[in-house]
């Protein structure tokens, strides 16, 4: 398959670029910077700019463009987030549109998010927008794809959660700290954390591609959430070190505002239904023996 990512340079975006090349597809990549190959094109969504060959046929479009959301959020940072996703969206499907023959497979990021805090209670694909600045960013990174609907491509929403490996994300971060002993729970610890290990997260996005059936909103996690207080054990049982510093809620919300209620101490507690549905198969869904098993390997 001829393939085009937008996004690539990301944490998932890279290792999907290597993922789906090294299963023999030939990828394409689209990017603000030009990078002097001749499989990426350059775009400037906010311009409503992109350049892309126009003879190429694409059988599958993967966007994950977007400004990361692990920041102090101001309000010109939640524009940033807003518009990246928005703008690079509508960019792209308006493009998709007006092309002679269309790919045949949108997959247009999202997040879990779009839930907003569930609590203890579990949300699957059928469950209804949440509240907050999170899923009002989901729902209108959702919404900007429906020109790809409206054309008949068929269109995938991941709603991607918390994707672990040390090599980038929140694991990346978290791993000094807990290195170190200075690790501990977030507020009380009993928030859920939807989580999924990057290598089922590649293999999941794969799987959508190859699936006729699959479109609309499709829960990028493991079947098993875990509490942020069984996250915190697991992750210092696999470094070997006490967790002996908590972030009191408090502390939280003093250094990142606004996204600490949201993206550190929201409860958020998906089941991927969809993909379940479809005959998914999860490599990785006991999180103490993924994170001993990829933190073996980084020593």
């Amino acid at each position: 398959m001829k393939i085009l990512i937008a996004g690539a340079s990301g944490f998932i975006g890279s290792a999907l670029n290597q993922s789906l090349a090294h299963a023999g597809h030939t990828i394409y990549t689209l990017g603000r910077q030009p990078s002097g190959t001749a499989r990426h094109f350059c775009w400037q969504p906010r311009e409503g700019k992109i350049e892309l060959d126009t003879t190429l046929h694409f059988d599958a479009v993967i966007n994950l463009a977007g400004e990361n959301i692990a920041s102090r959020w101001t309000a010109a940072r939640k524009d940033e987030i807003l518009q990246s996703r928005v703008a690079a969206t509508q960019v792209l499907c308006q493009y998709l549109c007006e092309l002679e023959r269309a790919p045949e497979v949108l997959i247009n990021g999202s997040a879990m998010g779009y839930y907003g805090d569930t609590g203890d209670v579990v949300v699957n694909e059928q469950s209804a927008l949440g509240q907050g600045f999170l899923a009002e960013v989901a729902q209108h990174w959702e919404a900007a794809a429906r020109p790809a609907q409206e054309r008949g491509i068929r269109t995938v929403f991941l709603r991607t959660g918390l994707v672990i490996h040390p090599s980038g994300g929140a694991l990346a971060k978290m791993l000094l700290p807990f290195s170190l002993g200075l690790g501990g729970k977030m507020g009380n610890g009993q928030h859920f954390m939807s989580w999924i290990s990057l290598a089922d997260a590649l293999r999941a996005i794969d799987f959508v591609i190859q699936h006729l059936s699959l479109s609309g909103p499709v829960n990028l996690v493991a079947p098993h959430p875990v509490r942020n207080i069984e996250f915190t054990r697991a992750l210092a049982t696999a470094v070997r070190r006490p967790a002996m510093l908590p972030m009191p809620a408090k502390l939280a919300r003093c250094i990142f505002g606004e996204m600490a209620d949201e993206a550190l101490l929201a409860s958020i507690r998906v089941d991927p239904q969809v993909l379940l549905q479809a005959g998914f198969k999860f490599n990785d869904d006991d999180l103490l023996a993924y994170l001993q098993r990829c933190l073996r390997k980084q020593e």
